[in-house]
């Protein structure tokens, strides 16, 4: 199987199963990326550890802070006491919290997230209004690794600007 075709299967696998944690498993939300693979996560008690990815999801799929998996735990793990087994997406935690197997701990961020991307006093009705709009640049990607300069030019330094070209003007005109 060629590696074009190994990657098509494992993201049809991540995208398309719903998967429910069994026993042994637990979900840990990821807070930083070690290196070689490794990850630190916390779990919804607050217990910090190490997890591996497993080399099914190298370089197919990619994980973040702030991304919720599931954990196989390893036994005779010391400082990485688990392995990844499924990514969770958007629409795998609404499902787990369907089925009412969704962490409590984890429960009040989800909330918070949705409280800070919705303003307060917004409606629906006028989001939809908001993105119909030419105007409206909320929705555009935003490059964080550029610096943002905001070039402006103010009145007076049209009018200097313009005051200088009529004295390069006179100078000519005076010297031909």
């Amino acid at each position: 199987m060629s590696q074009a075709t190994k990657r098509k299967h494992v993201v049809k696998e991540v995208l398309g199963d719903f998967v429910t944690p069994t026993e042994t498993q637990q979900i840990v939300k990821i807070i930083s990326s070690r290196g070689n693979n490794l990850h630190e996560t916390v779990t919804a008690k607050g217990e910090t550890f190490l997890v591996s990815m497993p080399t099914k999801f190298r370089k197919n799929i990619w994980i973040k802070r702030g991304d919720y998996v599931i954990v196989d735990p390893i036994e005779e793990g010391e400082k990485v006491k688990a392995e990844i087994s499924f990514i969770l997406y958007k629409d795998h935690i609404q499902y787990l919290q369907g089925e009412q197997l969704w962490p409590e701990g984890f429960m009040e961020e989800l909330s918070e997230q949705d409280r800070t991307n919705k303003q307060p006093g917004e409606d629906t009705a006028q989001e939809e209004d908001v993105s119909d709009s030419e105007d409206d640049e909320s929705d555009l990607f935003v490059n964080t690794n550029r610096c943002n300069y905001q070039y402006s030019e103010s009145e007076e330094e049209e009018e200097e600007s313009e005051e200088e070209e009529d004295d390069k003007k006179e100078r000519t005109e005076n010297v031909s």
